[in-house]
């Protein structure tokens, strides 16, 4: 269901595009001054939303400050504060689905079903896809800013110059790269983001599920530790060896965003949110020379090893001081179509009515990634407790002490231990 609900929003007949208000932020101002401060990690789409935001700063006794850091420190320094206890100091947070879990586990967020109730009519909330990415128990915790995915970036000069067919499945792009590897003019061939555990186990999940794996079982045990799941963590590696070597387990997702925009990088496997940068002439030096495919395969004839759905979002944590109120509603104008409108030339919004009028090169990619990538698993336990385990012993294969299988089995123990503690398996 979780998919038909996407092709349905992103194939939409086109459909006219309502003009909800006349632009800018339309709020009622406060009685008494509010910050609103807000916290994310940067990408063009996010740059686009959080200038939104500061758009209410031209409201009366409003004023909205958002910081925006790389996604990693983003991550770190938003679990630090809302687990302090206290009040949070942020009001607004991004988060991604898996967040949604994991922060919905831990308390740090507050409902939003009762707000999106009181403002369904004024912002048309339920033409949102995605809405059910952020829903934990029935209950929505967060609103989708993006529709997101991974899929292949290719500078298609260079597969030309040396004979090389477009990548459709991973064994094709590890022999890409040993032919790619002899051109000159780029750094590194490929790159996939492994720089961090989170990426680390983002990557994973995603070959996981491409050779067919899941990561837990219906009891919540480990699963992931399977044939599939060694024969994906074998992979990962070894697209590393053919593809990256030490200085392309380096590269984030920004990096890997100028690598293809500068020439450093031949092709990459990276977010469609970047993708809407790669046509921009002040910061792409390729404009119209980067052409973009689905993701690979994992097998021939199997899916796309990349999920789909909900990029990013906002929410807002249980503990703020500010009215919740008036903090809503900041994320709506940031959000109301008239906006999603103008932030379609910069990412993949996530309202359907404007998804049907977008029009940008990258949406192809996208839209046949989704429709037909594998699609990602909803358990709690996984934001919970999987992910930070994997974070932690993934990246340890490149230490080169423990075999696929030991280090699977190794991290099979370490989140059955955890997963019991936290009573996500019955002792």
């Amino acid at each position: 269901m979780k998919r038909l609900f996407l092709i349905l929003a992103l194939l939409a007949l086109a459909l006219p595009v309502a003009a909800q208000d006349m632009g800018g932020c339309m709020i009622e101002p406060p009685e008494s001054s509010a910050t609103v401060n807000m916290i994310g990690w940067t990408y063009p789409i996010i740059d686009f939303y959080a200038s939104e935001l500061e758009a209410c700063n031209d409201v009366d006794n409003i004023d909205v400050n958002t910081q925006l850091l790389d996604s990693g420190s983003a991550h770190d320094q938003l679990r630090l504060a809302l687990g302090a206890g206290g009040t949070s100091p942020y009001d607004i947070i991004m988060v991604t689905e898996g967040d949604v879990e994991s922060y919905v586990h831990e308390g740090w967020m507050m409902p939003l079903n009762d707000l999106v109730d009181k403002y369904q009519e004024a912002y048309n909330i339920s033409d949102i896809s995605g809405l059910e990415d952020m829903t934990v128990d029935g209950i929505l915790y967060g609103l989708p800013m993006e529709l997101n995915t991974r899929h292949l970036f290719y500078r298609p000069d260079l597969l030309e110059k040396h004979g090389v067919d477009v990548p459709e499945t991973w064994d094709d792009v590890i022999d890409a790269c040993g032919v790619l590897s002899a051109e000159d003019s780029i750094v590194i061939p490929f790159t996939i983001q492994l720089h961090a555990g989170w990426a680390w186990r983002s990557e994973f999940g995603n070959m996981l599920l491409g050779f067919g794996g899941k990561p837990l079982n219906d009891d919540n045990t480990p699963a992931f530790n399977s044939d599939e799941g060694v024969t994906a963590l074998e992979k990962l590696v070894e697209i590393v060896d053919a593809c990256m070597g030490e200085e392309g387990l380096t590269y984030s997702i920004d990096d890997s965003q100028i690598g293809i925009a500068t020439g450093e990088l031949a092709m990459a496997f990276t977010w469609a949110s970047r993708a809407a940068s790669m046509d921009d002439p002040d910061f792409s030096d390729y404009v119209g020379g980067i052409d973009f495919a689905p993701a690979p395969r994992a097998t021939e004839d199997g899916l796309y090893a990349s999920t789909g759905g909900t990029g990013a979002g906002l929410g807002i944590p249980a503990n703020i001081d500010d009215d919740p109120d008036l903090v809503f509603q900041i994320i709506m104008e940031a959000m109301d179509t008239e906006s999603q409108v103008r932030g379609s030339a910069v990412g993949v919004i996530s309202r359907s009515e404007v998804a049907a009028e977008a029009d940008a090169r990258y949406l192809e990619a996208v839209f046949e990634t989704i429709r037909g990538g594998v699609v990602g698993s909803e358990v709690p336990a996984i934001g919970a407790v999987l992910n930070p385990v994997l974070g932690q012993w993934l990246p340890q294969i490149m230490l080169g002490e423990m075999s696929a299988a030991e280090l699977l089995d190794a991290a099979a123990d370490a989140y059955t231990a955890e997963a019991t503690a936290q009573g996500f398996i019955e002792s």
